[in-house]
Order: C-alpha cells, then sequence, then structure tokens
C-alpha cells in the first residue's frame, strides 16, 4: 500500500513539473507562480521526512538480506524516482538527480519571473523612435535622464546621399521626471514621399520616410504592418537576454526580406505593448508603470537585423488595452490604476501617434482615440478601454458617448479623391465568435456594436469607399466578416469558412507572447461569418498592401469581368512565415462595374467579394480535433452550470407555490 508520505511527494513533484512547464512554455499566468513554489517546499518536506522515516530500517536490511529484485522493478523504481520524483531506496545520486530537477525547474521559474526586473530596472535608458509621420512632419518622442547630457538638439537631413545639408529642428533644453524624462518633438517643413535621417545630440539617431503627398501617384499605395501583445523573453528562455522580443526579431526578418517598394511604413500596434500584471503584478504606483515600458525599450531585439531595417525606425502608432492597465479593465479612467497607467502611455505612445479628430466632441485633453490619412486610406484608432463600462448590461458603453458621435461621424463623411478605404482599429475583436472572454469584446456591448456596423453598411453602399476593422487581444488570428442585411445572402453564402461579402476583420496577435492550443472561436450565427481561423502560433501579424491593379468586377461570374481597383491584400504571418493571404477591393471605374454582368448581390454591394489567394494552414489533424473539443469545455461548464441554476429556481418557486397554497 502506498503511503501518504510517498504520495505527497508524487503529486507535489508532479504540480511542481507540471506547473513549471505551462508557466515556461505555454502560459505565464501569475496562478503558476505561488503552485510551484508551494509544490516545491511540500516537496522537499515530504522527501526529508521519507528519508528519516527509511534510514534504520535500510541500514538493517542492507546487512541481512540481498537484493532481489527483478530488472524489471529495478527499471521501475528508475522510472518513478526519475519522472514521479520519488527517492530511491539504493541509489542515493538517483534521488538527489530528481531533487534538484524540482529545484532547477522552480529556479527557472524565479529567473523568469525576477530577472528582468532585478537586474534590468533601466532607469538610465535613453532611446529615441518616431511615431506619426505625415507628407510634412514626423513625430519625434525620445528619453535623456543624464543632465550631463543637456540640451538635446533636434538634427535632421534628406537620407539621399551623404552631403546633404543638416537642418536644425530645435532644441531640448530640460527634461524631468514629471515627464519620465521623455519629451515629444514635431519635426516639420518635409518633403513627401522622402527618406529622412534625424539625429539628436546625445548620439541617437534614426531614419524615417514620409507619407506621400494627397492624390499624387505614390498615394495610390500603402502597405503597413499590424499586431498586439508582447512579452519579452517568451517561451522562455535561459540562455536568452531576459528583454529580447522574439517577435518583433522574426518581425525585422520578414520585413527586411521584403522588396523595397513592398515594406510597411507604419506598425498599427493594438494593445498590451506592456503586462504589467503577466506574469506577477509587483505593483500598481505610476512608477511600476514606468518600469515596464522602460524595460520594453530596452529591449535588444529593437536593434536587432540590418541597420536599414531596424525595428526602432518603424513608425509605431499604439493603441491602449487591458495589460497595460488591468485585465479586463472597465472601470473607466478615474478608478485607480487607470491614472498611473495612463500617464507612461501618454508620454511613450499618446506623444508620437497621430492627431486627435477635428471635432472630438470631448475635452481634446482628455481624447485617446486618433484618426489619419495616408495615401489610399483614412484610419479611426478607437480606444475601447479607457471610456467603457461594464459589459453585458443595459446601455453598456465600449467607446463612450463622445468617442461613439466622433466614429460615426468619420464614418460617415464623404473622403477626398484617392483615398478608397476606411479602417477602424479596436484593441479588441469586433466578432462575438469568440466563446471565452467574450463579454471583454464587443460582444458584450452588442447594442452598440450594432450602431456602428449599420453606419458602416451605409457608407458602403453610399460612399463608394470599403471599410475594413482591425483588431488584437486574443493571441490568435480570425478572419470574420459582417454580411449587410440589406444583401439579402443565401443560406451558401453564410456559411463557415468562406470568403464573400461583408465587412471584413482581421484580428491578430500575438506579436510575441503565448498562444492557447484551445479552440474557442466558432460560428454560431448569420450575423458574423468565419473567414479563417488559425490559433497557432507565438507570433502572428499581418501585413497589409494596398495599391492599384486590375480585378474581376465578380470573381464569382461566369465571365469574370477585369476592373482597374484599388486592391488589399491582407497577408498573415505565423512564426516568420507566411500562412494565409485574403485579398478586397474596391473598384475605381464604376462604368464598367455598371455594365458587367454581375450576380444579385455583387449588384447590391457594388463591392466585389473577398478571395482567399493563398491558404498555408491545415484544418485537419488530433490537434484541431483535441483543441475544438476542450476549446468547449468552458462554455459546456457555463451551460450546465445555468441549468442547474434554473432548476434549483424553479424548484423553490415550486416550494414557495404550494407554501402559499398550505
Amino acid at each position: 500500500m502506498v503511503s501518504v508520505q510517498r504520495l505527497v511527494a508524487a503529486t507535489s513533484s508532479t504540480a511542481i513539473r507540471l506547473a513549471a512547464f505551462v508557466f515556461l512554455r505555454w502560459i505565464p499566468g501569475h496562478h503558476f507562480v505561488p503552485l510551484v513554489f508551494t509544490s516545491l517546499v511540500v516537496y522537499l518536506s515530504s522527501i526529508a521526512s521519507l528519508g528519516r522515516a527509511a534510514q534504520p530500517r535500510g541500514r538493517r536490511a542492507n546487512q541481512s538480506q540481498t537484493d532481489t529484485r527483478s530488472p524489471a522493478q529495478s527499471v521501475d523504481s528508475v522510472f518513478k524516482t526519475l519522472l514521479g520524483g520519488l527517492p530511491h531506496t539504493k541509489l542515493k545520486w538517483l534521488t538527489y538527480t530528481t531533487v534538484v530537477i524540482n529545484v532547477v525547474l522552480t529556479l527557472l521559474c524565479l529567473d523568469f519571473l525576477t530577472r528582468g526586473h532585478l537586474l534590468y530596472p533601466n532607469d538610465d535608458i535613453a532611446f529615441s523612435r518616431i511615431g506619426y509621420v505625415s507628407p510634412t512632419t514626423a513625430n519625434l518622442v525620445f528619453r535623456e535622464p543624464e543632465a550631463a547630457h543637456l540640451p538635446v538638439t533636434v538634427m535632421y537631413q534628406e537620407a539621399t546621399g551623404v552631403f546633404e545639408t543638416w537642418h536644425e529642428e530645435g532644441i531640448v533644453y530640460s527634461l524631468d521626471n514629471s515627464t519620465d524624462f521623455t519629451v515629444s518633438v514635431t519635426i516639420q517643413n518635409l518633403k513627401p514621399s522622402t527618406s529622412y535621417r534625424y539625429s539628436l545630440s546625445n548620439n541617437r539617431s534614426g531614419t524615417f520616410v514620409t507619407s506621400p503627398k494627397p492624390e499624387s501617384p505614390e498615394a495610390s499605395r500603402l502597405s503597413f504592418v499590424t499586431s498586439s501583445c508582447l512579452k519579452p523573453n517568451f517561451p522562455y528562455n535561459i540562455l536568452s537576454h531576459p528583454l529580447r522580443v522574439p517577435g518583433i526579431e522574426l518581425m525585422t526578418d520578414v520585413l527586411a526580406k521584403l522588396p523595397e517598394l513592398l515594406r510597411p511604413t507604419f506598425m498599427l500596434f493594438l494593445g498590451d505593448f506592456i503586462y504589467i500584471d503577466v506574469p506577477y503584478r509587483f505593483g500598481s504606483s505610476m512608477s511600476h508603470y514606468r518600469s515596464e515600458y522602460r524595460r520594453i525599450y530596452s529591449s535588444p531585439s529593437w536593434s536587432y537585423g540590418p541597420a536599414e531595417s531596424r525595428a526602432i525606425d518603424l513608425p509605431w502608432l499604439h493603441t491602449l488595452d487591458d495589460h497595460e492597465i488591468e485585465n479586463d479593465w472597465s472601470q473607466g479612467n478615474t478608478t485607480s490604476p487607470y491614472p498611473e497607467a495612463a500617464d507612461p502611455f501618454i508620454h511613450y505612445h499618446v506623444a508620437a501617434n497621430p492627431p486627435i479628430p477635428s471635432t472630438p466632441v470631448a475635452d481634446p485633453h482628455n481624447v485617446t482615440y486618433f484618426t489619419f490619412t495616408n495615401g489610399p486610406a483614412s484610419f479611426f484608432m478607437l480606444d475601447t478601454r479607457t471610456y467603457r463600462t461594464e459589459p453585458a448590461r443595459e446601455n453598456s458603453t465600449i467607446l463612450g458617448h463622445a468617442q461613439l458621435h466622433s466614429l460615426l461621424t468619420y464614418i460617415s463623411t464623404p473622403e477626398r479623391p484617392g483615398i478608397h478605404w476606411k479602417i477602424v482599429s479596436s484593441s479588441v475583436p469586433f466578432t462575438k465568435n469568440w466563446h471565452v472572454g467574450t463579454t471583454d469584446t464587443w460582444g458584450g456591448f452588442t447594442d452598440e456594436r450594432r450602431i456602428v456596423f449599420e453606419a458602416m453598411w451605409r457608407a458602403e453602399r453610399e460612399l463608394g469607399v470599403r471599410i475594413i476593422l482591425l483588431s488584437g487581444d486574443r493571441h490568435e488570428f480570425a478572419a470574420t466578416r459582417f454580411p449587410d442585411p440589406a444583401l439579402s445572402l443565401s443560406a451558401e453564402d453564410l456559411q463557415p469558412n468562406s470568403s464573400g461579402l461583408g465587412l471584413h476583420e482581421f484580428s491578430v496577435g500575438p506579436l510575441s507572447m503565448f498562444y492557447l492550443p484551445v479552440r474557442t472561436y466558432r460560428q454560431t450565427d448569420d450575423e458574423d461569418v468565419t473567414v479563417k481561423y488559425a490559433p497557432q502560433g507565438n507570433s502572428k501579424f499581418g501585413i497589409i498592401d494596398i495599391v492599384d491593379d486590375v480585378e474581376d468586377a465578380d470573381p464569382n461570374a461566369v465571365a469574370p469581368v477585369p476592373v482597374r481597383s484599388s486592391v488589399l491584400t491582407y497577408s498573415l504571418y505565423v512564426d516568420g512565415e507566411v500562412a494565409w493571404k485574403y485579398r478586397l477591393s474596391v473598384p475605381l471605374d464604376q462604368d464598367a462595374v455598371a455594365h458587367a454582368s454581375l450576380s444579385d448581390s455583387a449588384k447590391a454591394s457594388r463591392l466585389p467579394s473577398g478571395r482567399v489567394i493563398e491558404d498555408n494552414i491545415s484544418e485537419l489533424g488530433w490537434d484541431v480535433v483535441l483543441g475544438s473539443a476542450v476549446g468547449r469545455v468552458p462554455e459546456l461548464a457555463i451551460w450546465a452550470l445555468g441549468k442547474c441554476q434554473d432548476v434549483y429556481f424553479d424548484l423553490l418557486e415550486r416550494v414557495q407555490k404550494a407554501e402559499r397554497l398550505s
């Protein structure tokens, strides 16, 4: 019969190993930290107790008996010791080995948890980066904590040759802790579609390219990259720098291999740039939030790769999400810790972001949503955290009144000539096809979502533009379309995993973080139609390329008619490799479309169906089946709990009714 002490030793050892594996390689959740350390204490105590209990009896047995165990029993004992953590009755070195394994695993968890915080506070970090770039300006943010390096002179020149004249933009004479020693400078009087260098007198420098002049030939093309969510040194590698971000390096390699014409002009990063509460929240003060931003910007991954392809020289535009505040945040912008979290977000990111809407409705100093145009597209960057209320309640709002009004105004406003795409970005997905954590997405605000969608469908019908939705947050990729009910599409056009008509959302993440092999996304109605779902990959990002080309007015027609169009191609990259490509278009020659032989749905929409042009994602395999089955467990558990609750209240009502009759 197995003793309680041996059972405790085996159980605690298994808990250490499973929890450490999950924590270091799968999900760095804060629940695993106390589990690993507590299990180690229990394990070491039980091993010591077993050793004391067995020692005298073991000596007597060695003196009077010979070992009569079979080789199979010996192997079984070794197996139990190495894999189960139990002490070996004869080979002490084997016992020491299994104990060391558990201690080392715990130390690795401790290293992942604390090395970056203890060894890299980075109070003295100095860095510079470019944010929003217009045809004539570029927003520069830099940090300089050393008073000896002040004042800092900002210089720039065209990058067309070594003999170009340097121009002085300005001089920063003082920096202090009120902004964490950061400052933003707008470089002005630039030429459109031109490469520039900037140089600071504190030995910081970089490059950038201005956006094209509206309605110029260059303005018909745009390429940019989008993703969300990053955490240094995950999956954990003991030999890696604790601040290294593998996903940034994978992205840098991909972008460096692209032809110059296809290189993205900016990164649209959709939230969770820091994880203040993963794997463990060390505090909620302003200094804690600031230190997380400093650590990310201290990562060696920003300077990885060729000098002309460094990630730090790619302009980054940022939206806010929950892990930059607190998980599933919905408490507004005055409740702590939002004010503490917003401080570094404003200094490090908002300061370099695009301008706020020209008519923001709210106080401009309290606006954290942005609009801009670049080439053939205009953008509205939503803030779905700052103004939201509790989800799934009457009159719940994810945007707040002022932001909703600004968004509806943006959607209904005709664009100037040459702009054929309205791109709306959100930190959380619009689709309600995710069935775990649904209320943290737009799925918890379906009334407001319906208002926004109706405005978007109307704009696509009346303004001659196409609206694209971009989002992140979920550590998975999903492409979803939301068909306009006015199109009256057939049941065949609304089947899962099909391309077609409707608003399209591309939700992607993480850039560098964990993913769940559990499938929690699937279509359940005709409102949110699945186009593609890809949960695998620790690094996922999308590259969007827009260019004038020739596309079919109706790809499903018997005799397709080629029409000059603005064509958008979405390319999904998973762990550095192309996984999936999808294409949408906006016809530029409406006369050709009018004379084309189109299907009824194509005539009603005025926009062609989307189509898949490359798919390297397997939909078969045991991992898909198992992941789908496991993904249903939380939903089934909630369903069962609801049924039990209904039965309980029904029984209670019957009892009360019987008592009243009595």
